[in-house]
């Protein structure tokens, strides 16, 4: 039997210091999909827009910062949280889905990898420190961590450095609605295997991916406003498919993973889950509790950060993690023995879980 476990030894993150609150979307002119202008006021528009996502603020980067710069920002934070001699890396997974994107340029840099990029700008000279990247959508961190896990497991490797950063806000039409939603941020943790007689750390995980019908919820766009100049593509969504995918598919994936890992819904401490709407996100615990016919909702098993941070993406439920282990969200903390959930969906449309037990 296989008693190599994989534990979180130390998080990081970069949450950035421009804060962009609603009030600041004030002079935007919103369009549909087909190009015709909103006639409704914007301050309702707004209104409406925070009563259904609970979003205040984002945060975005300074022009002078790019989306690798926040990764190594955040790697640099997990590792001195750690303690852990970054030559002793094994790996170094970086989630992300635009790469750089140059404030001045605007264009997508894929070449070189981003985690190529953070291997560098730590100076980590480990030739067998391997450097890549995952994009896969919202969920690309909590994959990183899964394949982590696998290479801890079988013994390929002892320490992995996985890492969620994106900025958002240089993929933005500024003439969406939806682009109200997004923030920028980065979040890392380190991977450590150890031996035990017990499970602990990642216990297991769950993974799903729907294309067939739902490959076209979130895509790549030329502005809403048909005036702008087509020389840019934007993100863009679907939401009220995206939501009700998410409503609909998310609990039974949740139920799933909890009861491969021989537990109940009562078992569980915390839930970490991707954040894009709070709505959408209640929605998912309510029907969650109901598949374990659970009447009552736990108070504080969801810690929800969105209001503050908005969505940054593969960012979102690393900074959730770092925070309640650095005792910096209130009311919220993780002890040893406790059961959490580790959870995204997201573009493609795929769902994927892990349950971790603290050490």
């Amino acid at each position: 039997m296989n008693n190599i476990f994989s534990i979180i030894k130390g998080t990081g993150s970069y949450i950035p210091s421009r804060n962009i609150a609603n009030e600041d979307f004030i002079n935007n002119k919103f369009f549909f999909s087909d190009g015709r202008q909103y006639d409704t006021p914007i301050t309702e528009i707004i209104e409406n827009f925070h009563d259904i996502t609970a979003i205040k603020e984002r945060r975005y980067v300074s022009e002078n910062i790019n989306n690798s710069d926040i990764a190594y920002f955040a790697a640099k934070n997990a590792l001195e949280t750690s303690g852990v001699d970054k030559e002793t890396l094994d790996y170094i997974i970086v989630a992300h889905n635009f790469g750089d994107i140059n404030s001045e340029r605007n264009k997508i840099e894929l070449v070189p990898c981003l985690a190529s990029k953070v291997k560098s700008k730590l100076g980590i000279n480990n030739p067998y420190t391997v450097a890549y990247d995952i994009t896969f959508g919202c969920p690309g961190w909590v994959l990183g961590l899964i394949q982590g896990n696998y290479y801890i497991k079988s013994g390929d490797a002892k320490r992995v450095l996985v890492i969620g950063a994106e900025t958002m806000s240089r993929v933005l039409d500024p003439h969406d609605r939806d682009s109200m939603i997004f923030g920028d941020g980065a979040a890392a943790v380190i991977l450590e295997g150890i031996k035990s007689d017990e499970p602990i750390g990642i216990i297991t995980h769950s993974m799903r991916t729907d294309s067939n019908e739902c490959n076209n919820m979130i895509w790549m766009g030329y502005s809403y406003n048909p005036d702008y100049p087509r020389d840019k593509l934007f993100v863009k969504m679907n939401g009220k498919r995206v939501y009700q995918y998410a409503i609909t598919h998310v609990p039974i994936a949740l139920y799933e993973c909890i009861r491969k890992a021989g537990l109940n819904f009562s078992d569980i401490k915390k839930l970490l889950i991707h954040q894009s709407n709070a709505k959408m996100d209640k929605a998912i615990l309510e029907r969650l509790c109901k598949l374990f016919f659970e009447s009552n909702i736990p108070k504080d098993i969801m810690p929800m950060i969105i209001s503050k941070l908005g969505n940054s993406s593969v960012a979102t439920v690393p900074t959730l993690l770092d925070l309640i282990m650095k005792g910096e969200l209130e009311n919220h903390s993780i002890n040893s023995g406790d059961h959490i959930v580790l959870a995204s969906v997201g573009v493609g449309m795929s769902i994927n879980a892990i349950i971790y037990k603290m050490p």
